[in-house]
């Protein structure tokens, strides 16, 4: 399974730089309305400008609470009591009766005295003959060998448990240490057990957006919103934990350490990514732009155009906001000069960046088609 990220922003400024149609010099930001309005490229491209208001970032927050809401199917599922399967290894006790607990005698070690369960489905038991395993719970396979031991053993007390699971497992694979089958037990295993019995690397893994596969239907989960609600698993379930360098933003401009960022939580917010840039620049950076442009998906941008949003930062207000804008993977946030609306600067302070750019454009596009 291979890593996924978000393209847009990657793929809109990949489009516009690499393919030498950039911004001309007399080209500019206009607004149409109060918090809305279009950026016009030479062509007929136009792209959304929207105002980053406490409005905005409500919407985004409601929109975001959806989107990691755990989804209805995993919630209703419980699992059920553990039934025996192919290629369990049984022991069965027989109280009082060491010849059929361990035929060997008590020199063999408990390991090799269990019965493996065979690929029909059955095993053979002294007395009884073959027996239908497959499908019973260990309880009624107790009551079964109870009921037919009685016939040659007068009031046989029988118990029966599980010295190696091996009919049922779910796969971890991604971030983890070493890509591993986890087995599922008598007791429920569930989606935080499996992810802590996998040893995942802390410094790669990305535990915020973490797949499970389901008979052929994905769910996207961050752990860190799960609020302590138990995903319970159940055979086949398919886990893959993402990397992280595949979360990353760039901010460029009128800032002191213009650069990428990558991040480990579930998001960024405007204002740490400004913070890692070491702030504007005060002498040369306009508060009014402070702009994040994110792209569409790929393949989608003539029905979905992308959308650049500015933060008037000159108002002291305006900081509090940003601490609750979220970034996505991809995004540039660029901090335009003061004085100018002119693309062109921005521009030439991106170029530096266009190799990473078109590096990751690449990646993105062959990952959104697997």
């Amino acid at each position: 399974m291979k890593r996924a990220h978000r393209p847009g922003a990657f793929a809109l400024l990949a489009s516009v730089l690499l393919s030498g149609c950039v911004w001309a010099p007399g080209q500019h930001l206009s607004r149409t309305e109060p918090g809305h309005g279009q950026i016009r490229t030479s062509g007929n491209d136009q792209l959304d400008l929207v105002a980053i208001t406490p409005r905005l970032i409500a919407q985004e927050q409601a929109g975001r609470a959806n989107a990691s809401a755990i989804p209805q199917a995993l919630l209703d599922y419980r699992p059920e009591p553990y039934r025996i399967g192919v290629g369990d290894v049984l022991y069965i006790t027989v109280w009082e009766h060491p010849e059929l607990t361990v035929p060997a005698g008590s020199q063999q070690q408990g390991a090799l005295a269990g019965r493996l369960v065979q690929a029909d489905g059955t095993l053979f038991y002294p007395y009884i003959g073959k027996i239908k395993v497959v499908g019973l719970t260990p309880t009624e396979l107790r009551d079964q060998l109870a009921r037919d031991l009685a016939k040659v053993i007068q009031e046989p007390q029988v118990d029966v448990s599980i010295l190696n699971y091996g009919s049922q497992r779910v796969w971890v694979t991604g971030a983890a240490q070493q890509s591993s089958t986890i087995p599922i037990t008598v007791a429920p295993l569930t989606l935080q057990d499996a992810l802590s019995n996998a040893g995942l690397n802390p410094t790669q893994a990305d535990l915020s957006g973490v797949r499970l596969t389901r008979d052929g239907v994905s769910y996207t989960l961050d752990m860190s919103r799960l609020g302590g609600q138990p995903i319970y698993l159940r055979s086949d379930d398919q886990i893959y934990v993402p990397f992280l360098d595949s979360k990353e933003v760039f901010v460029v401009g009128e800032v002191n350490q213009p650069g990428a960022q990558s991040f480990r939580t579930g998001s960024v917010s405007l204002s740490q990514a400004l913070g890692r840039s070491r702030g504007l620049d005060q002498a040369t950076s306009n508060g009014n732009a402070v702009y994040v442009i994110r792209g569409a998906q790929l393949g989608s941008l003539e029905n979905h155009p992308s959308v650049v949003y500015q933060l008037e930062a000159k108002n002291p207000a305006a900081f509090a906001v940003a601490s609750q804008f979220e970034l996505l993977p991809g995004d540039v946030v660029f901090v335009g000069a003061a004085g100018i609306t002119r693309w062109s600067r921005f521009v030439n302070q991106l170029l530096p960046f266009t190799g990473i750019i078109r590096n990751a454009t690449s990646v993105s596009n062959d990952l959104s088609n697997n």
